[in-house]
């Protein structure tokens, strides 16, 4: 029985994907749910698993665009898996490949002209490798370094495709600068609270959790707080008309290995913090194992950016479309502050809020800014209502 597999829907809107990389050759001998395929839409990386075991024939290539439900490949599902392991086994046994080596030039004849330019240019033929027993021109132009570089034979270049996602990414990145009025306010925080909470509680929330005290949790409480002041933070524009939302779905930047995706922690304003950090390592793990689905990564009202878990000290983020505002969140540096008159050394943060300045006035978005800096100043009174143990549920 020959079975057809089509492409699945990854998720509503999406009609088209593309072939990212075949994990199986053509002729492969597949068993039912093994991954065949990674695919990409331009809202996430998927894997593709085989709908039954069998023979594979591909009918697609690698960086293929193809629609929804069109055929990607034929499963044979006849054919006998241990026959077969068995009969590619003997191949494998009988075929050896011989490796290409250098030959050097007493082993083989060379034509006048291929050791004419290859001294011209200063070619060792003894580093040259063919298959037969001549050198010839083609042989030797092969190895000559295009005009202008280097004759280091360690220098090269690689040239691949794009992924759909990472075009999707690099399309929206531009029409956020072209088409909205994008301007980044900063202000600076001093962490020297939640540290000291962190380190009195962190042994406690864990057991009683089994995820870690991060840093995530305060930022992610104090900007949903911060968004409930602000409201116009939290909205965005569609057309000639304002949407407002009364609830923060958060996206926050998780780097995977197809590049920096947004997982949305819905209702966030709900959330306690053993629940924020619950989350946020559920939808982290699904990035990094690439499990997350497009429902996941799609909607939000706000992101939340950490570029200090890779060292850096200040950057101006980019809007999430079609959303208005994003929070970039730095590294944590111990600085000499003032502080009542002295100097004293605490852990600081610079924090910067981009936002569409068509949308939010500049007394929003620094107002904003400063709410969010209260929040992780003075979390027991602010975000815990005074009570620590109670908000962290321990």
């Amino acid at each position: 029985m020959i079975l057809e597999m089509k492409i699945p829907s990854p998720g509503e809107s999406i009609t088209e994907v593309e072939i990212s990389q075949w994990l199986v050759k053509n002729g492969d001998i597949v068993s039912k749910d093994q991954t065949i395929a990674e695919i990409d839409s331009d809202k996430a990386t998927l894997d593709l698993p085989a709908e039954a075991s069998g023979k594979i024939t591909l009918k697609a290539e690698e960086g293929d665009s193809i629609s929804v439900g069109d055929v990607v490949c034929l499963i044979d599902t006849s054919e006998s898996i241990n026959e077969t392991s068995s009969n590619n086994q003997v191949q494998e046994e009988k075929v050896i490949e011989k490796p290409i080596e250098p030959i050097k030039n007493n082993d083989v004849s060379i034509t006048p002209l291929a050791r004419n330019i290859a001294t011209d240019r200063g070619i060792d033929l003894n580093e040259i490798s063919i298959k037969g027993s001549k050198i010839t021109k083609e042989d030797v132009l092969r190895v000559i370094p295009a005009m202008g570089s280097s004759n280091d034979s360690d220098r090269s270049e690689v040239r691949e495709k794009l992924s759909m996602l990472r075009r999707k990414v690099s399309e929206r990145l531009v029409s956020v600068k072209n088409e909205t009025a994008m301007l980044t306010t900063f202000n600076e925080c001093d962490l020297s609270r939640i540290f000291e909470i962190r380190k009195k509680y962190k042994e406690a929330f864990s057991q009683r959790h089994g995820v870690n005290l991060g840093f995530m949790s305060f930022f992610t409480k104090a900007v949903t707080r911060a968004l409930e002041l602000y409201p116009d933070v939290n909205s965005m524009i569609d057309g000639n008309e304002k949407i407002s939302y009364n609830y923060s779905d958060i996206s926050i930047a998780v780097s995977g290995p197809k590049g920096l995706m947004t997982p949305v922690l819905r209702n966030a304003q709900k959330l306690s913090f053993s629940a924020v950090e619950q989350e946020i390592k559920r939808l982290a793990d699904q990035v990094r194992n690439k499990t997350i689905t497009v429902d996941e990564l799609t909607g939000g009202t706000f992101t939340i950016s950490n570029g200090g878990v890779f060292g850096s000290m200040l950057s101006t983020p980019i809007i999430n479309p079609p959303q208005s505002g994003i929070l970039g969140m730095h590294n944590i540096i111990e600085r000499p502050v003032a502080v009542n008159g002295n100097i004293e050394i605490r852990p600081m943060m610079y924090l910067a809020l981009s936002y569409d300045h068509r949308i939010i006035d500049g007394n929003q978005s620094v107002g904003f800014l400063i709410a969010v800096k209260e929040g992780v100043e003075d979390p027991e009174n602010i975000l815990m209502d005074g009570n620590i143990k109670k908000s962290l549920g321990i």
